[in-house]
């Protein structure tokens, strides 16, 4: 099994490297020689926080998308705010929720060590840390486009308009993601990163209580910790096998157990292309691997900095 798994992982990075177009001044090979060691140095950090706590894998990845989502891939959402602007972690989908700052700092400080400097952006440090916390869950390993640069600014109110939030129909799924670039197979293929990682009792409260396509047994279960009041930060996983980059995540909404009400949107039973996918995807890990890599760079792509735009941050937290 360790065997097929390596040789699946080493054609998906030949393949999602393959099939995906690059990014203007966006490249694999970006820090290959100012920093050669800027990789390696990342993914030890990543390895000893999953090691830690298994659940920071799904808050990186996490990281990233809700970074990419506002105004690109720019690193905007580890600014801590200031007596100028407030930033995207007070946002409302952000507040008490994203999380793994701490480990960023941690990679920051070894990367620059490894680097003798501040050479990698915080923009391409989380790009790397999601792919990495992917990998060394289970999942597929592809190459990162590199060369991003950090924004100067970030914006609370862009972050509360741009973040798809977890009581989305499906034509605002769709929009949200169209809006960014990104179409039908993107959707639901990155939701499948929802294969890793818990969700808050308060994201999923109004589903198990109020939703109708979902499975009686199931709902049941996750009131036992979710009551009808009270108790939002109380977590649950979001699927069965939370610590694993496997295709539970599609075998549980094809039987209505998808926790959020998002994620049961992309499964209604109906014959769509949404369902098609879904279905597809809970019998196949090699596509879905492949196709979250793809769509992983596509996303990684969103409007980065590049050239001399913004900076590279001295402080993840802060403009230089």
């Amino acid at each position: 099994m360790a065997t097929l798994r390596s040789f699946l992982v080493c054609i998906l990075v030949v393949a999602a490297t393959i099939i995906t177009p690059s990014s203007a001044q966006l490249s694999a090979g970006f820090y290959n020689k100012v920093c050669p060691q800027a990789l390696p140095a990342i993914r030890k950090i990543v390895r000893q926080a999953i090691t830690n706590e298994p659940r920071m894998g799904a808050s990186l990845l996490r990281l990233h998308f809700h970074d990419c989502f506002v105004n690109g891939c720019d690193g905007s959402v580890l600014l801590d705010d200031t007596s100028t602007f407030t930033g995207e972690k007070t946002a409302a989908p952000n507040a008490n929720s994203i999380r793994g700052f701490e480990v960023i700092d941690q990679i920051k400080t070894a990367v620059d060590k490894a680097c003798s400097g501040s050479v990698v952006s915080c923009a391409d440090i989380l790009a790397v840390a999601a792919r990495d916390s992917v990998n060394l869950l289970g999942g597929p390993s592809y190459n990162v486009l590199l060369g991003r640069r950090d924004a100067r600014t970030a914006s609370t109110n862009d972050a509360n308009r741009n973040l798809p939030a977890p009581f989305f129909s499906f034509s605002q799924l769709l929009s949200s993601f169209q809006s960014h670039g990104l179409d039908l197979k993107d959707l639901v293929v990155l939701s499948g990163a929802h294969t890793i990682g818990l969700a808050r009792c308060g994201t999923f409260k109004d589903r198990i209580y109020n939703d109708t396509n979902i499975n009686v047994k199931f709902a049941a279960s996750a009131k036992q910790n979710c009551p009808a009041s009270g108790g939002d930060n109380n977590l649950k996983p979001l699927d069965a096998t939370t610590t694993k980059f496997d295709t539970v995540y599609f075998s549980s909404l094809l039987k209505s157990k998808g926790l959020l009400h998002s994620d049961q949107e992309l499964y209604k039973g109906d014959g769509s292309d949404s369902d098609n996918l879904v279905q597809h995807y809970s019998k196949s890990t090699f596509d879905f691997w492949s196709d979250f890599s793809t769509s992983m760079i596509k996303m990684g792509n969103i409007n980065p900095l590049t050239g001399n735009a913004g900076e590279v941050r001295l402080n993840c937290r802060k403009i230089n």
